[in-house]
């Protein structure tokens, strides 16, 4: 797997995280790197979260514009330039991040795709690629060691085809929602250039 890139270059304004498809703004990852990032966080639902725990997700391509509404609201509440922001989320919400990213609708500093969805468990056929080339900026790509939607090795085929350079980095023991909370974020950490802060163990969240 590649090291590139190591790290962002500068210090980003903001991190951005989208929740998975049967997730939640408060999954225990992203109030733990909201608790430890020396950088605004903002943990966001999609608007048909809100309607309902039960509530499935629409087709992707309509969540794309939320992505960039929201960046823009939030680069103007932290007072910094939308692309100084970092995007992205888990599974779901990294790949709707990504896509939003590749159909040039926003153009932050990097992509944090945690868990990403490189296809259907047991249809490896089925990739979710088709937008890597298109993408303008760095992404770090954390993934469980024995994830059903694309084990890390999977995804060293398809690391050429990220426009903007990517990184991918194994989480072990984990499937698509490693626990192994503490790596994530001082990977994150690592990847962003930024010190960590906080209290390192966080309480994990029951709505995952």
């Amino acid at each position: 797997m590649t090291d590139r890139p190591t790290s962002l270059p500068t210090t980003p304004g903001g991190l951005v995280l989208f929740h998975g498809a049967g997730g939640h703004r408060d999954h225990r990852l992203f109030l733990a790197l909201e608790e430890q990032l020396p950088i605004p966080v903002a943990r966001l639902n999609f608007p048909y979260r809100d309607l309902g725990p039960k509530r499935p997700p629409p087709r992707v391509a309509t969540l794309l514009p939320f992505v960039a509404d929201e960046a823009a609201r939030l680069a103007a509440e932290w007072d910094v330039p939308v692309d100084s922001l970092v995007l992205g989320g888990r599974s779901m919400g990294g790949r709707v991040a990504s896509m939003a990213v590749a159909e040039g609708l926003v153009s932050p500093a990097g992509l944090l795709l945690l868990s990403y969805p490189l296809h259907p468990p047991g249809k490896p056929e089925k990739l979710r690629v088709e937008h890597l080339p298109e993408l303008t900026c760095p992404a770090l790509v954390l993934q469980g060691d024995a994830d059903p939607f694309g084990r890390p090795a999977e995804f060293d085929e398809f690391l050429p085809s990220f426009g903007g350079g990517a990184r991918v980095v194994a989480v072990g023991p984990g499937g698509h929602d490693p626990t192994r909370t503490e790596t994530l974020v001082a990977e994150t950490a690592r990847w962003l250039s930024v010190p960590l802060s906080g209290d390192p163990t966080p309480a994990p969240d029951p709505r995952g």
